[in-house]
């Protein structure tokens, strides 16, 4: 069903956005720039020089192509999912639900598709951290992609790939996890969780899965700005050594509390779309 597909990734990923978009520009922000001492210090200094335009920044492109990102990570999470269990189901009762060694697998596969669509995430970052102040780089989205391929060529586009699939590919069969878990607790046997079981196991997955991505999500973030007026590092263990050296342990964990404030009711939302289109077949049976 690709349309629907399409319609619920762009559904569920638009309303996340408007919802969510405001406290990831200065999570990113407080990620990539020494500048701020805090969250209600990045909050002032960026409504100060930018107004409420400036918590906004990078919003048009994921607008534009989150249906295409979510698409992907739901598409592939229900197609490994089904493959997976696919001998499961047949030699057994049909109404039985997935393994979880089965939703872990699925959904650490999604993430890995998740982290070919690198260049998507690294345009964002670079929109986000631009400031009035600071001047801006970039006048939008194709212009960022333009200076990016004129700088640094085709592979500029992929910078912080590797650091996105060390994240991603874990986290998101994290993500699905904890997602089904709570559904199946919130949910009665032989009966489809309700919209309030879908709301609150999608709040319950983004947590725990932020909790557990965002120090990985802070080396991405370092390395997508090389280029982009940040620091310069040769890689991933590069990047984890100097921001450690320089910074503390607490480095990994700064966006941590917007992350989590952030997840619920964003990833609520996700999965209550997806839901509502009938896009899965969970296995409630």
């Amino acid at each position: 069903m690709p349309f629907v597909e399409f319609i619920a990734g762009w559904v569920s990923g638009a309303v996340g956005l408007v919802v969510g978009h405001p406290l990831d520009t200065v999570k990113v922000r407080l990620q990539t720039q020494a500048v701020y001492r805090g969250i209600f210090d990045c909050v002032l200094k960026t409504y100060t020089h930018d107004g409420l335009r400036g918590f906004f920044k990078g919003m048009s492109f994921p607008v534009l192509s989150v249906a295409i990102s979510n698409s992907v990570v739901f598409g592939s999470y229900s197609n490994a999912l089904d493959y997976l269990t696919q001998s499961h189901r047949n030699n057994s009762d049909q109404s039985k639900q997935s393994p979880f060694t089965a939703v872990f697998m699925a959904g650490c596969f999604s993430g890995l598709a998740q982290a070919s669509l690198a260049p998507i995430d690294l345009v964002k970052v670079r929109l986000q951290n631009q400031t009035n102040s600071g001047g801006n780089k970039y006048r939008g989205p194709l212009h960022c992609i333009a200076v990016i391929l004129r700088e640094d060529g085709v592979k500029g586009l992929f910078r912080g790939m590797w650091a996105l699939a060390l994240r991603d590919v874990p986290c998101f069969g994290l993500y699905f996890l904890p997602y089904e878990l709570t559904c199946r607790w919130l949910t009665e046997k032989g009966k489809q969780p309700g919209n309030c079981a879908v709301l609150v196991a999608g709040g319950v997955a983004g947590v725990v899965t932020w909790a557990c991505a965002t120090p990985m999500d802070v080396v991405k973030a370092r390395l997508q700005m090389c280029g982009g007026g940040g620091r310069m590092y040769s890689g991933v263990l590069n990047c984890i050594t100097v921001s450690v050296r320089e910074e503390g342990m607490r480095v990994f964990f700064k966006g941590l509390l917007l992350n989590t404030v952030r997840a619920f009711p964003v990833n609520a939302v996700t999965f209550l779309s997806f839901e509502m289109l009938g896009f899965f077949d969970w296995g409630f049976g």
